[in-house]
């Protein structure tokens, strides 16, 4: 068992050997700047631009994960760590490297535009392998009483434990090794937009459809029943009126139902989704006086707005169709919740797909609905 003593032996010796990596660094850059210095003096037509020496000390990791992506050679990587934003780059006993923190950010921004629903619920970074949200969704008992007259007991709240269990999510794509050769070729930019269409892609389904089995559980996946019969556990949904489709006569009802169906607590901070078919149904509609319902938004980056509300776009959300469920409304930062690991690790492969060199990289996340009723949807029937 390790002490204490022990630990923080370790840790002081990771620092020096930390520090004693980047004072080399430096040694080695003025010892290459004294050589480039003595060439200009000796002859004018062998002069050279002086090194960047900040530009060379804020990139060794980089470097150093290059140097991996490209070749395998894992020596820079030995004994550096870089810490930003809770992202590491390391080399544990497996092989296994965490993608370094510019790679990472760029995933992430990739993962936030494509229409996702983490986009609006709400994001947590655990370190462990699942987490919990209690819910206490009872209502706590209340009476009027008099001084004289004895208190009798009243309603407890009611407590729900939510597990969101962490899954494993992977892609693996390749090159040739010949275009990782290549010095110009954006190896670093190449990865990261890879891998985040192939894991934005997977996670914007599962938070919509997925059915909870070894990946996030989507919140059309639970029970739907008519608004206002619900109970824990099932999500209620408002009817059009019409087989597959608005109702003939007056289509906008169905919209106005669906946002007061859902509690006046919630739809302050609520939101719409559906794909773009939908949009484009629900964009023509107009109220008794004339007016389009769907308004969009003249600052850039702002979302459009249906009643007043913001519409998030995500195509895994089903087509309008009979006894689909294309509409969502809620308030998905208090309904959906997405647990992620805040590490990216990426294994290098050159021997099974020769002459191309395989990245397998890999995420855990998980999503679950946290709070029933702040979800509610549209559904294209009769009842």
């Amino acid at each position: 068992m390790t002490t204490g003593y022990e630990a923080k032996s370790a840790v002081n010796g990771f620092l020096n050997e930390f520090k004693n990596f980047q004072d080399e660094v430096l040694s080695r850059m003025k010892a290459q700047e004294s050589r480039v210095e003595a060439l200009d003096r000796k002859s004018a037509n062998a002069a050279r631009p002086a090194l960047s020496r900040a530009a060379e000390v804020e990139a060794p990791h980089q470097k150093a994960m290059a140097a991996y992506l490209r070749s395998g050679d894992d020596d820079a990587l030995r004994g550096l760590e870089v810490e930003t934003k809770g992202l590491n780059t390391a080399v544990n006993a497996e092989g296994g490297f965490l993608v370094d923190p510019q790679t990472s950010e760029r995933i992430k921004s990739v993962l936030e535009s494509a229409g996702s629903i983490r986009a609006i619920a709400q994001v947590v970074q655990v370190e462990a392998n699942s987490f919990d949200v209690l819910v206490d969704h009872g209502e706590l008992g209340s009476a009027w009483s008099t001084e004289a007259a004895s208190v009798s007991e009243t309603a407890a709240p009611v407590v729900e434990r939510v597990s969101i269990g962490l899954h494993e999510l992977s892609a693996m794509p390749k090159a040739s090794q010949r275009l990782l050769d290549d010095s110009a070729f954006d190896v670093e930019g190449w990865l990261a937009g890879r891998i985040a269409d192939r894991f934005a892609a997977a996670e914007a389904d599962a938070f919509i459809n997925g059915d909870g089995v070894d990946k996030p559980k989507g919140f059309l996946s639970y029970t739907n029943v008519p608004a206002g019969t619900e109970t824990w556990g099932e999500i209620g949904y408002v009817a059009t009126g019409s087989a597959g489709d608005f109702s003939a006569a007056d289509p906008a009802d169905a919209i106005v139902d669906l946002v007061y169906s859902l509690g006046a607590q919630y739809r302050s901070k609520a939101s719409f989704v559906m794909n773009s078919k939908t949009a484009g149904a629900v964009r023509k509609m107009k109220d008794a006086d004339g007016r389009f319902l769907w308004t969009d938004n003249i600052a850039q980056g702002e979302p459009p707005r249906l009643m007043g509300y913001p519409v998030l776009i995500a195509e895994k959300m089903p087509d309008i169709a009979g006894d689909a469920y294309a509409i969502a409304f809620g308030d998905f930062g208090a309904g959906y919740t997405v647990a992620e690991r805040p590490d990216l690790r990426v294994l290098r492969d050159p021997f099974s797909a020769k002459p191309h060199v395989l990245f397998y990289a890999t995420k855990r996340v998980g999503g679950d609905v946290t709070d029933f009723s702040a979800i509610k949807l549209l559904k294209f029937a009769v009842s």
